[in-house]
């Protein structure tokens, strides 16, 4: 369906779950954070950022740690139960918090007797109005009494990190686990009330072939996944160290990621899923579908999402925090992050302010992913026609009038053309990872 054009992928361009992305972040006034969360009126989301797994993959670019040290997960999570109060005192009347996402690392690295706790500290100290819960997952330290932490949370959506069922996949990755452990885990999360499962898949790994990753998404459709995500794998080992276990030779080439790609988009359509941009999907019955059948897909750092909530508190070392007119991230290192919120501080010194011209650009570039389709203000279509016209040209993308739409064929181009929108890029070019 979709045809390779590689001098239109050359440039690796953000994954644009933020405008401007995390990469143009700069240091914050003081209070700044504080001040955001005291004016933050109406629905509003949480994530808390749990950063420790048992195991450290090596693929991994996310803030996480190995949860061996009893101590150390004691004391971050002393700092987060800090940080919930200290972020329920300053919000204010009529504010609403309506969704709570618990990712990581992996949530399941910790003692659920701890992860109860938070939840019980979440309840102390925030307005909580019916939220819906969910959770990321690593099913190879998921047991029976996760099962039972979820029934008792009223946690109704899961998310887990499969990335491959092939053997040899997984073992040059360092994240090795069976067939049984995943169908097992997929037991214990639908009898403890889950009822929108995704599964994390990626392709591009090392010494993956193309059947491997058709045998993994038919796999996944199996075991009755309502969401697939088919991430392309990002080497930038000068970015995430760990990567530098992985050989770049055992990589498949550009072309192939392209096809892989293109398979995955064909397969899951093909078995019945609604496709959400090139590299998400959705059964027809799952909220995330729903939302694109109803124009209503966003953009957050959490990626494509049904949430309409304007204002995302990110609690826990690394969290970035998101508002109208506001990006912030707390401290990376969760040493100082543990510091700075024992003494009742927040500790988000680091984003960016939105300007009205990020905001509208912003809108531009998520109207482009979430929905394919935007209509364009004269000047920034004057100002990028000349760069548009390669994906135009090569019947990837129309322009009608002041209407932007991506076509069909244009789907995994979606990121490049959104960066045509990027002002910062031209200002601040960086390493960012593959456009697919």
């Amino acid at each position: 369906m979709w045809t390779y054009h590689p001098e239109l992928l050359a440039t690796p361009v953000p994954r644009y779950t933020s405008y401007p992305t995390a990469a143009d972040f700069g240091m914050l006034d003081e209070g700044t954070i504080e001040r955001a969360i005291a004016g933050a009126v109406g629905d509003i989301s949480l994530y808390l950022h749990i950063p420790f797994c048992e195991q450290i993959c090596y693929y991994c670019g996310c803030n996480t740690a190995v949860s061996g040290k009893r101590a150390r997960v004691e004391a971050y999570l002393a700092a987060l139960h800090q940080e919930i109060a200290t972020v329920g005192s300053l919000l204010p009347q009529g504010a609403r918090v309506r969704r709570i996402a618990f990712g990581g690392g992996s949530p399941n690295a910790i003692e659920t007797g701890d992860f109860l706790a938070l939840v019980d500290s979440l309840h102390a100290h925030l307005p909580l109005f019916a939220p819906e819960w969910s959770i990321e997952l690593d099913p190879r330290s998921l047991t029976s009494a996760w099962g039972k932490v979820i029934a008792a949370t009223g946690i109704t959506r899961a998310s887990m990190g499969v990335q491959t069922f092939a053997a040899h996949c997984q073992k040059a990755i360092g994240r090795e686990q069976s067939l049984a452990m995943i169908c097992r885990s997929v037991d214990w999360l639908r009898s403890g009330g889950v009822t929108s499962l995704n599964f994390d898949l990626m392709y591009g790994l090392p010494h993956q072939t193309e059947t491997d990753l058709e045998d993994s998404l038919a796999y996944a459709h199996k075991l009755g996944a309502d969401r697939i995500a088919v991430f392309g794998y990002a080497h930038v080992p000068h970015m995430v160290p760990r990567q530098t276990m992985i050989r770049e030779d055992a990589l498949p080439a550009a072309e192939t990621r392209f096809t892989m790609a293109s398979e995955a988009h064909r397969i899951l359509t093909g078995q019945g899923y609604d496709a959400i941009g090139f590299d998400h999907f959705a059964l027809p019955h799952d909220p995330m579908a729903r939302a694109v059948r109803g124009g209503t897909l966003r953009r957050n750092f959490q990626g494509f999402t049904d949430d309409p909530a304007e204002v995302l508190i990110g609690l826990g070392a690394s969290a970035i925090s998101g508002f109208p007119q506001l990006f912030a991230q707390n401290e990376k290192h969760t040493g100082r992050y543990r510091q700075l919120s024992g003494e009742g501080r927040l500790s988000a010194s680091h984003g960016i302010i939105r300007s009205p011209e990020d905001q509208r650009r912003g809108a531009v570039i998520e109207a482009l992913l979430c929905r394919s389709e935007v209509l364009l203000p004269d000047d920034l279509r004057a100002e990028v026609a000349p760069r548009l016209a390669p994906f135009t040209q090569a019947g990837l993308a129309a322009l009608d009038g002041a209407v932007l739409s991506i076509l069909p064929g244009g789907l995994p181009y979606a990121r490049v053309i959104a960066a045509l929108f990027d002002a910062y890029r031209a200002l601040a070019p960086r390493r960012f990872s593959s456009a697919i």
